[in-house]
């Protein structure tokens, strides 16, 4: 009976972890978000030669999960002018593009946040993915990457 109680609580704490999608040991959480729909989670994570992409639902196992070479990534990095402060990721995976953004509108009151992922096809929007405010992380500001084009 015991081993049974000890295998049940692993168990659980193995879920736990999958539910948190932290990422690998080692590497850095540039961005994770809960979407507004679907009940799924993003991650972006930096694990100094490699940037990866995570989606799916919370708990399981992801829907998309890629990793490419530093070097194939890139970013946007806000220049200071305008107003809107943003940043992003970009992530290739053959001709789709995942697009992670997060946005803030600098001169209303409530400075609202907008970020989530852009899902092109050679160079077309398919969709784009919103996050909800609430838990969301957002490093993007100075990662090192080479700029978007």
């Amino acid at each position: 009976m015991k081993v049974l109680v000890f295998s049940i609580s692993v168990g659980s704490l193995l879920m736990a972890n999958l539910a948190l999608a932290a990422c690998p040991s080692g590497s850095e959480t540039l961005f994770f978000c809960n979407t507004q729909k679907g009940n799924k989670q993003l991650e972006v994570c930096d694990a100094g030669k490699t940037i990866s992409y995570s989606f799916g639902k919370k708990g399981q196992k992801p829907e998309l999960a890629i990793a490419v070479p530093r070097s194939k990534a890139s970013t946007w990095q806000w220049q200071g002018i305008g107003r809107y402060m943003s940043y992003s990721v970009n992530i290739p995976n053959s001709d789709y593009n995942y697009n992670v953004f997060w946005s803030v509108d600098r001169v209303t009151e409530e400075h609202a946040i907008e970020a989530g992922v852009n899902v092109e096809k050679k160079g077309k929007l398919l969709t784009t993915l919103l996050c909800q405010e609430k838990g969301l992380i957002n490093n993007l500001e100075g990662v090192d990457l080479k700029p978007a084009e």
